[in-house]
C-alpha cells in the first residue's frame, strides 16, 4: 500500500492529522527533499527507511515502492503542499495501477492558502473576485496556450502563480504588453509558513527588482488580482449576503 501524503506548505505542524499518523506508521518514506521541511521526518519511527526523491527518477521511485509492496511494507510518498497540485503524482499512479499496487491520497495545505493566511487576506470577495486560479508561466516546460496567465488575470480572478520565481521579468513583460497597468498590486510570499518566511507587497513594475533584492529564486507564490489590491485597506469590502440580516438562508429567515 502506498499513501501519497501532502506535507503542507512548510511548517511541520501544518500537515494533516492523518498525514502525521501515516508518517508515524510507515516502513518506507519517499520524500521530496528539495522542497519539504525536513522536520516532518521527525514524525517517522526510528527504523523507517528514507529515500529523497530529489535524487531519483520515476523508475527508481516505482522500484522502491514495488520492492516495499513485495515485502508487505507500508510506503508514504511525501509530497510538498498538496500532492494534486504540481505533484507529478498521476504518472506514479499509472505505474502503480500497472503493478496492481493499492494507493490513497491525503491532501495537504498548498502554499497559496498559507500565503493568504499569512497576509490576512481572502481570495474570493463579493463583487470583486469570485474565482481563484493556481497557475504558472511557461519556462523550461510549456503551458497550454488557452491557459496562459493573461487569460486568468484579465478575468479579475485571484491568481496564485507557482513555479515562476525566476521568470518574473517575463511575467511582467507579458502582462504589461497585454495592457495590465505596471502599478498593479502584487503580493509575494516566500516560503509561506516556514520560519524564514518573507511577505512582500509591491507593484508589477517593481516585482523583478524586489525578487532580486531579496534573493528569491524559488519556493515563492506570486499573488495577483483585485483581492490583492484590497490589502492596502484603501477600499471597503462589500458585505457578503451570507451574514446579512436581510438575507434568508436555509437556517434563518431574513428581516423584513
Amino acid at each position: 500500500m502506498v499513501h501519497f501524503v501532502g506535507a503542507g506548505s512548510g511548517a511541520a505542524d501544518l500537515i494533516t492529522v492523518r498525514g502525521q499518523r501515516l508518517l508515524s506508521e510507515a516502513d518506507v518514506v519517499i520524500y521530496a527533499g528539495s522542497v519539504i521541511n525536513k522536520d516532518l521526518l521527525n514524525y517517522c519511527r526510528k527504523n523507517v527507511t528514507l529515500y529523497d526523491s530529489a535524487e531519483m527518477t520515476l523508475e527508481e521511485i516505482i522500484g522502491v515502492i514495488k520492492e516495499a509492496d513485495r515485502q508487505g511494507l507500508q510506503t508514504v510518498r511525501l509530497h510538498s503542499g498538496d500532492p494534486s497540485i504540481y505533484g507529478a503524482i498521476q504518472e506514479q499512479i499509472e505505474e502503480l495501477c500497472k503493478l496492481d499496487i493499492d494507493f490513497d491520497i491525503t491532501p495537504g495545505v498548498t502554499a497559496a492558502m498559507a500565503a493568504a493566511a499569512s497576509l490576512g487576506m481572502e481570495f474570493t470577495l463579493p463583487e470583486v473576485a469570485q474565482s481563484f486560479v493556481i497557475t504558472r508561466i511557461a519556462g523550461r516546460t510549456d503551458v497550454p496556450e488557452a491557459q496562459s496567465i493573461e487569460h486568468f488575470v484579465y478575468s479579475n480572478a485571484s491568481v496564485a502563480v507557482y513555479l515562476s520565481s525566476k521568470l518574473t521579468e517575463s511575467l511582467t513583460k507579458r502582462l504589461t504588453e497585454h495592457g495590465l497597468s505596471p502599478d498593479t498590486p502584487v503580493a509575494v510570499v516566500y516560503k509561506a509558513s516556514w520560519p524564514e518566511e518573507k511577505r512582500i507587497l509591491c507593484d508589477l513594475k517593481s516585482l523583478t527588482s524586489i525578487m532580486e533584492e531579496n534573493n528569491i529564486t524559488g519556493l515563492a507564490v506570486i499573488l495577483l488580482g483585485p483581492a490583492v489590491g484590497r490589502l492596502s485597506g484603501d477600499k471597503k469590502t462589500v458585505r457578503s449576503r451570507l451574514y446579512d440580516p436581510g438575507f434568508t438562508t436555509g437556517y434563518r429567515k431574513g428581516e423584513e
